[in-house]
C-alpha cells in the first residue's frame, strides 16, 4: 500500500529514485532506500518496467511487507504533511488530505495499537502505531508545515529533516525568550493601535494581523552574533513597514508622529520626499544577549518586489565593503514580502534565477512573506495558480516553511531555523507566514463589502499578542498584574512622544529629521574636469592588452584582431575604436585604484563582438582577463554575463552602486531597446531616488543605440523616455560619437564630488567605423565636451547653416557634406543632452555670425529622440526659430525594410542642408 501511494503521489520521482538506487543504493534517501528493499515482487512496477526481481530482491513477506509500510508512512508525512498542518489563524478546522488517511497508507484502525518502528524516525525508537502517527502529526501537521522533499542534495534534505524532526518543545524556550518576544508583540500593536486612533484615515498599511512578522525579524537579529551576521540588509513593501521601522529599527517616535502632522515638511538636501511608508532607514542595533548589527531597511515605492535586487545589490556592495566575498556570512539579505506579490510578480523569479549566480549571489536571502491570504481585494483563488504562493521558490530548491502567525514561539523557531539553514548552506530560505489584514488595504479602504465571510471571523478574532500574552499568564511566565504593566508603559510612551511634536509644532520648531540613509550631496555643474591619462600609463594598459600567458591557445582571428592589431594602432598613435577606447578607460581607472563592475547579456566579449574582454583558451576553454593583470596593485575589474534579465540585473547593479560608490558600476542592455524590460527600476529608482530619498548613484547604462536598417526592434534605446524624466539634474544623458570621448566620460564619472547616473546612447555601426576613431592624444591631452563645435573654418562668415545633431547622424551628414562639397554649413554636436551645457552650445553657435538657418537633424521620428526634448530649449536660448529635419511621426521607432531605411535616411540628410 505504501507502494500504491508513493507511485500515485510521484511516479516519475519513484522512477527516478528507483535507477539512481539499482546503480548506488547509498545515493538514494534512506527513506527511498527501505522502501525499495522491502519491495513486494510484482505489486507495482517503476513505468520504465523495472521491478525487483531485476536486482536479484526477494518478495517480502510478513514483518518486513509491514516495515515498508510504516517506512513509507513516514515518507508521506515528510511530503504531504504541510497539508493538513494548522497553518490558518482564521480557520475552523484544520484541512483534511485523503493521502494521509490510514487506509491510503495501508493501515486501518485495527492497526493503530501494533508496536512499529522506523529506522528513518526519531533514532528507530520503538512506539505505538498511533503514538508514531502523532508524532508525525506534531512535527508536520502542527503549526510549522514544512516543504523540504523537492530538495535533491541529500546532504541538504536530511540536514533540514533533522532539525524539524528534533524540534525542541515550545515548553523548553526559556521564560526571557518568550518575555521578550510578548514585549515585541506589545509594542507593535501599542503603536499601531496609537496611530489608529490618533490619526483616523491615514494611510499607514497597518501590520495589524500580521504582528508576528517582528517575532521573526527579532528570531533572526538576535541570532546573529552567534552566526556571524554583522550586518543585515533589508527590503519591504509598505504592508507593516512603519512598525518595523519604529519597533525593530528604532526610528524616533517623535519623528515618526511628526511625519503624520499637517504641518510636517521633510528636511531633503534636495528634491521632492516621498511617504512615509516608502521611506528606508539605517541603525546599529546593539543587542543585550551582545554584540552589535547594521540594520538597514532600503527605501522602495509601491511598485511590490522592484526593491528585491536593488537590496541583492546593497547586499554585494556591503560584503565587499566588509571584506565578506569568501564566505559571505556577515552581511545577510532579509526581503519581506506579500503572498500575492510573491505569487503575482515577475521579479520574484528573476531574483530566485540569480541567487547562485557568480555575479550576483550573495550567499542565500532569508525571504519572509506576511501571508495576508488576500492581495487588496483578491482572493488567492484569484490570484495565483498554484497551492501555495511560495511555490516559485521551488524553482531553486528553496526550503519553505510555512507558519502559523498566531504562534509566536513556532515563528520564532522557523526564523532562527532560516538563518542556520541560510548561514550553512549560503541558499535562499523562505518563511510563509499565514496571518490575515485586520482592515483593508489601507485604513480609509472598507474590506467587509467584498470579503464579509474572512472580515466576520477577523472582527472577532484576538490578536497575536493578546493571544501571547493570555499563554504566558496561564503559563505563570508572566503575572496579569506584569502584563498590563507592559501595556500601560507603552501606551505611556507614545503620548509623551506625541506631546513632544505637539509641542513643536505650536512652536513652529517641528523636528525635520532627515533621515540615517539620505546622503546629501554638491549640486551640478558643467565645470572642466582633468581626465586625461599620461601616455606612460596607457602603454602600461596597452601591454596587458596586447599580452596573454606563455602556452595560451588563442583563437587566430582574435590573434590577429585583437593582440596586433591593437598593438599595431598603438605604435601608430591611433586611430583607436570605441572598444579600445573603453578598455583603456578601465584599465587607467584600475590603476588609480577605483574598481570596475560591468554586467549584461553577453556582455563579456559584447553584442558586437567589440569587446572580447575574455579571452579563452581554444584547446582547454581556460579563461584569461587582460584588464587583471596591467599592475600587481591595481584595483578590482569585475565583468559578469548576466541571466536573460534586464530589470533584476539593472535593479542589482543600482543597489551596487548605492552602497559602493568608489566604483564605476556599468549595465549594459544587449540592444538598447531592451531597456524597456527595466523601466520600472528606471523610473521609480534611477531617476528619481535621489528627489525621494537623497541617494545618490554612479551608476552607467549602456544602451546601443542608433538607426543601421534592423528594424524596430533594434534601432531605438528609446532616448525619448529618458529625456522625458530629466529634471532638477536628476541623471545625465549623451549620446557619444568618438571612443575619446567615451573614454572621458567614464573617467569623470568618477572624478567629481557629485553622483549622478550616466545614460549613454552607445553605437552599433560605429563601433569600429574609421571616421568616428579617436588618436593618441585624445586620450592624454584632452577632456570630455559636452559639445562637440564645429571645426573654425578659415572664413567663419560664409557659414550660413548650423546642423545641430548628437549620435551616429553626424557621420552621415559629414559624409553627404564632404561628398557633395557644401561649404555653407557647419555640424555642431550636442554629446550631452541633459543637463545641457547652454553657455558652451551658445558660444559653438556663435562663431558664426551670418547664420540664417539653424536645423536640428536627428535619425530618430519626430516623435522620440532629442527633438520635443531640445527644440524648446534651443528657441529659447538661440532666440530664433528652428527647423526640425527627421524622420515623421510614427508609433514603431523604425521601418522594417533594409530599402526604404536607406531612403528615409538620404531624404533626411538632403533636408538638412536644404531645408529652410
Amino acid at each position: 500500500m505504501a507502494i500504491s501511494f508513493a507511485n500515485r503521489f510521484n511516479a516519475d520521482l519513484l522512477d527516478q529514485n528507483y535507477e539512481q538506487w539499482r546503480k548506488d543504493p547509498a545515493s538514494v534517501d534512506p527513506t527511498w532506500s527501505a522502501f525499495f528493499e522491502g519491495f513486494e515482487l510484482g505489486s507495482v512496477q517503476p513505468k520504465n518496467g523495472a521491478s525487483a526481481a531485476s536486482n536479484g530482491t526477494a518478495a517480502p513477506t510478513g514483518e518486513s511487507a509491514l516495515q515498508t509500510r510504516v517506512d513509507g508512512l513516514v515518507y508521506a508525512y515528510r511530503t504531504l504533511g504541510h497539508t493538513i498542518a494548522n497553518l490558518d489563524p482564521l480557520a475552523h478546522e484544520r484541512p483534511h488530505n485523503a493521502l494521509l488517511s490510514l487506509r491510503e497508507l495501508g493501515f486501518d484502525e485495527k492497526d493503530l495499537d501494533m508496536t512499529v518502528s522506523s529506522k528513518f524516525l526519531l533514532g528507530g525508537q520503538r512506539m505505538k502505531l498511533r503514538e508514531m502517527i502523532a508524532a508525525l502529526e506534531r512535527i508536520y501537521c502542527g503549526p510549522v508545515g514544512t516543504e523540504f522533499m523537492h530538495i535533491q542534495n541529500p546532504r541538504v534534505r536530511n540536514w533540514l529533516r533533522d532539525k524539524i524532526e528534533n524540534r525542541p518543545a515550545d515548553s523548553t524556550v526559556s521564560p526571557e525568550v518568550q518575555r521578550r518576544i510578548l514585549r515585541q508583540l506589545v509594542k507593535v500593536e501599542s503603536f499601531e493601535h496609537f496611530l489608529h486612533t490618533k490619526y483616523q484615515g491615514q494611510k499607514r498599511f497597518s501590520l495589524e494581523g500580521g504582528e508576528s512578522l517582528i517575532t521573526a525579524l527579532y528570531g533572526i537579529l538576535e541570532n546573529c552574533p552567534a552566526r556571524g551576521v554583522e550586518e543585515i540588509c533589508m527590503g519591504m513593501a509598505h504592508r507593516g513597514r512603519l512598525s518595523v521601522i519604529a519597533e525593530f529599527l528604532r526610528k524616533p517616535y517623535r519623528v515618526m508622529f511628526a511625519e503624520f502632522s499637517e504641518n510636517y515638511e521633510p528636511n531633503t538636501a534636495a528634491g521632492d520626499g516621498d511617504v512615509k511608508y516608502h521611506l528606508g532607514y539605517a541603525t546599529t542595533r546593539t543587542l543585550k544577549t551582545g554584540g552589535d548589527v547594521e540594520v538597514r531597511l532600503s527605501a522602495n515605492p509601491s511598485h511590490l518586489e522592484a526593491v528585491n535586487p536593488v537590496v541583492m545589490g546593497m547586499t554585494r556592495a556591503r560584503q565587499r565593503i566588509r571584506q565578506d566575498t569568501d564566505e559571505r556570512r556577515k552581511v545577510i539579505s532579509v526581503l519581506v514580502h506579500g503572498d500575492a506579490a510573491f505569487a503575482g510578480q515577475g521579479m520574484v523569479a528573476e531574483n530566485l534565477n540569480m541567487s547562485q549566480l557568480q555575479g550576483y549571489r550573495i550567499g542565500g536571502t532569508i525571504h519572509i512573506i506576511v501571508n495576508n491570504q488576500i492581495g487588496f481585494t483578491t482572493l488567492p483563488a484569484d490570484a495565483r495558480s498554484t497551492t501555495y504562493c511560495t511555490d516559485v521558490a521551488k524553482m531553486i530548491e528553496a526550503p519553505i516553511f510555512h507558519v502559523n502567525g498566531d504562534n509566536p514561539l513556532a515563528v520564532r523557531f522557523v526564523s532562527e531555523l532560516a538563518l542556520e539553514f541560510r548561514q550553512t548552506f549560503k541558499r535562499d530560505v523562505v518563511m510563509d507566514i499565514y496571518c490575515y489584514r485586520r482592515y483593508g488595504h489601507n485604513e480609509a479602504d472598507d474590506p467587509v463589502s467584498t470579503q464579509p465571510t474572512m472580515y466576520a471571523d477577523i472582527t472577532t478574532h484576538p490578536s497575536v499578542g493578546t493571544l501571547f500574552e493570555k499563554k504566558l499568564v496561564t503559563d505563570g511566565i508572566i503575572t496579569q498584574e506584569e502584563a498590563e504593566t507592559l501595556d500601560k508603559e507603552m501606551a505611556t510612551r507614545h503620548e509623551k512622544a506625541l506631546e513632544i511634536v505637539k509641542t513643536a509644532e505650536k512652536e513652529q520648531k517641528i523636528d525635520k529629521f532627515t533621515g540615517s540613509t539620505a546622503t546629501p550631496q554638491p549640486p551640478y555643474n558643467h565645470d572642466p574636469v582633468e581626465t586625461g591619462v599620461p601616455k606612460e600609463s596607457l602603454a602600461k594598459i596597452v601591454r596587458a592588452l596586447t599580452t596573454v600567458p606563455e602556452g595560451f591557445s588563442i583563437q587566430t582571428k582574435l590573434k590577429s584582431f585583437l593582440l596586433e592589431k591593437r598593438a599595431k594602432v598603438w605604435a601608430n598613435g591611433g586611430p583607436f575604436d570605441w572598444a579600445y577606447g573603453e578598455a583603456l578607460a578601465m584599465g587607467s581607472l584600475l590603476l588609480e585604484g577605483t574598481p570596475v563592475r560591468l554586467s549584461g547579456q553577453d556582455a563579456r566579449r559584447g553584442t558586437f563582438s567589440q569587446r572580447n574582454s575574455y579571452l579563452y583558451d581554444q584547446k582547454t576553454r581556460e579563461r584569461y582577463c587582460p584588464l587583471k593583470h596591467i599592475d600587481p596593485e591595481q584595483a578590482q575589474i569585475c565583468i559578469y554575463n548576466s541571466l536573460l534579465s534586464e530589470a533584476g540585473v539593472l535593479g542589482f547593479d543600482y543597489g551596487y552602486s548605492l552602497n559602493f560608490q568608489n566604483l564605476l558600476c556599468m549595465w549594459e542592455a544587449q540592444f538598447g531597446d531592451f531597456a524597456n524590460g527595466a523601466q520600472v527600476i528606471i523610473d521609480q529608482f534611477i531617476c528619481s531616488a535621489e528627489s525621494k530619498w537623497q541617494r545618490p548613484s554612479s551608476l552607467v547604462l549602456l544602451l546601443p543605440h542608433g538607426y543601421e536598417g534592423q528594424g524596430p526592434e533594434h534601432s531605438s534605446a528609446r532616448l525619448e523616455r529618458f529625456l522625458q524624466l530629466c529634471a532638477e539634474d536628476n541623471i545625465q544623458v549623451c549620446n557619444l560619437t568618438t571612443p575619446a570621448q567615451y573614454f572621458h566620460v567614464l573617467r569623470r564619472q568618477l572624478k567629481r564630488p557629485f553622483k549622478k547616473p550616466l545614460v549613454i546612447m552607445t553605437p552599433k555601426s560605429m563601433l569600429r567605423l574609421e571616421a568616428a576613431a579617436s588618436k593618441l592624444e585624445d586620450f592624454t591631452n584632452d577632456r570630455f565636451h559636452e559639445i562637440l563645435h564645429a571645426p573654425m573654418l578659415e572664413k567663419p562668415e560664409r557659414i550660413k547653416r548650423v546642423i545641430l545633431c548628437s549620435g551616429k547622424v553626424y557621420y552621415d551628414l559629414l559624409k553627404f557634406r564632404e561628398e557633395n562639397k557644401i561649404a555653407t554649413a557647419a555640424i555642431i554636436r550636442v554629446e550631452q543632452l541633459y543637463p545641457l551645457d547652454e553657455a558652451q552650445l551658445k558660444a559653438a553657435v556663435g562663431q558664426f555670425p551670418n547664420v540664417r538657418t539653424i536645423v536640428w537633424c536627428q535619425e530618430e521620428s519626430q516623435n522620440m529622440g532629442a527633438w520635443n526634448f531640445i527644440a524648446w530649449q534651443l528657441r529659447r536660448l538661440l532666440e530664433t526659430s528652428i527647423w526640425y529635419v527627421g524622420r515623421g511621426a510614427s508609433a514603431s521607432p523604425a521601418v522594417g525594410s533594409l530599402a526604404r531605411h536607406r531612403k528615409e535616411q538620404q531624404l533626411i540628410l538632403q533636408d538638412a542642408f536644404t531645408l529652410g
